[in-house]
């Protein structure tokens, strides 16, 4: 498998999103296949809307980690993208390739379906926390290319947010059972 390189993650925040499915990640002896992505650029529901000390690294850089906290419990992985703008990608959904029982544990759960079908339970999973924020990709995270040919490609809100609405920016693989459920 190739590493995919930084250029990939210098392109509009959309179509890094949607390329992103069905490559690799891999971090801390376990690794799975992208199945669900969010975009977000500078719309009402992104972090980028406004320029915060939280949002600086959606400006700054592209193939870096961004992970922050929700509900004060769960943590999301990001990666950075856009060389000309703000944005990030939200790996929503992954499907488990191998670490599966290192994964069960980490989420303490024997349910493989469970194990990465939302965004903190990737971080779970994959024991992704707040010390992996503003690292470069292809340090302790990996991103790689295994030149699947990927299934259809569906689209749809993004989830849980309450503004832009409209914007069809969340990106899965119809039919794949490790896709999030939405409410």
């Amino acid at each position: 498998m190739k590493p995919i390189s930084q250029s990939f993650f210098a392109r509009d925040t959309v179509e890094v999103a949607r390329d992103l499915l069905g490559k690799i990640l891999s971090a801390n002896g376990v690794s799975g296949r992208i199945v669900e992505t969010e975009a977000y650029k500078r719309d009402p529901a992104s972090h980028a809307y406004t320029k915060t000390e939280r949002s600086r690294i959606m400006y700054e850089t592209q193939g870096h980690v961004y992970v922050y906290l929700i509900y004060g419990m769960y943590h999301c992985l990001n990666f950075t993208t856009e060389e000309n703008d703000a944005g990030a990608v939200l790996i929503r959904a992954v499907e488990p390739l191998s670490g599966i029982e290192e994964m069960k544990r980490r989420r303490k759960t024997a349910k493989e379906v469970n194990l990465c079908s939302g965004p903190g339970k990737v971080c779970q999973a994959f024991a992704i926390g707040k010390q992996h924020h503003g690292i470069q990709l292809g340090k302790d995270i990996k991103v790689y290319d295994d030149l699947l040919v990927v299934p259809t490609i569906k689209t749809s809100p993004r989830m849980g947010i309450s503004e832009a609405k409209e914007l069809l920016w969340r990106f899965y693989l119809e039919g794949n059972k490790f896709v999030s459920k939405g409410k």
